[in-house]
């Protein structure tokens, strides 16, 4: 005679320990998911920046009488996200009056390249209408042969000296804590401290040489 067979199968603590490494394993991915989105953000706004500093040289090249003026000088700006800009519109869509000096031209250029990098676009009481390319973003230029500091990394204070225009531009990072106060949202002492949650160092420094009024 043959021996009945005892019922196989997998009993339910199996099953729930193939659950919980199932869930741990796409906990996992998502994790993954996320740090690659915030990569691909990153890279899209660090582009964002270089793509919007090589602008301002051409234009600061293109305009080189006003833009090596050590006095008057619109193209010398500091300017964050929180700024009100004085509008200047001469030859912009919706604009009033012609820019018959090169200093207006200067006011134009400035204007408009800072209210798409850093201001955004915003109504009469101040209402965000169109957002910045660039979130919670700084921009200063200035005249500064120091842009970095003792331990190699970027400031935003200026020499005021050395002959050579430099833009530094900074932005609130999502992949840092954004929430951070205290030491940590001002801490500027390592590259992933607090100082890169809001824009405390600058993350892209650019030369700027708009060469001299005698060339050509």
């Amino acid at each position: 005679m043959i021996p009945p067979r005892s019922q196989q199968g997998f009993s339910l603590v199996e099953i729930l320990v193939c659950i919980a490494v199932l869930c741990f394993g796409m906990l996992g991915l998502v994790g993954l998911q996320v740090a690659a989105l915030q990569a691909n953000r990153e890279a899209r706004l660090q582009s964002a920046a270089v793509r919007l500093a090589e602008e301002m040289a051409e234009m600061m090249r293109g305009n080189k009488a006003q833009a090596i003026a050590l006095t008057n000088n619109p193209y010398l700006v500091d300017v964050s996200s929180t700024s009100t800009l004085t509008a200047t519109k001469c030859g912009l869509p919706g604009g009033t009056g012609t820019c018959d000096s090169i200093e207006l031209v200067a006011k134009r250029d400035v204007y408009e390249w800072l209210t798409r990098a850093v201001t955004g676009v915003k109504d009469s009481s101040g209402a965000l209408l169109t957002p910045p390319e660039l979130p919670g973003a700084r921009v200063v230029i200035c005249q500064d042969n120091a842009p970095y500091d003792s331990a190699g990394l970027p400031q935003w204070s200026c020499s005021g000296t050395g002959g050579t225009l430099m833009l530094k531009i900074g932005w609130t990072r999502s992949n840092t804590l954004r929430g951070a106060t205290g030491t940590d949202a001002t801490n500027v002492t390592a590259a992933n401290t607090g100082a890169f949650d809001k824009a405390l160092r600058p993350a892209v420094t650019f030369p700027i040489t708009p060469g001299s009024i005698n060339e050509p």
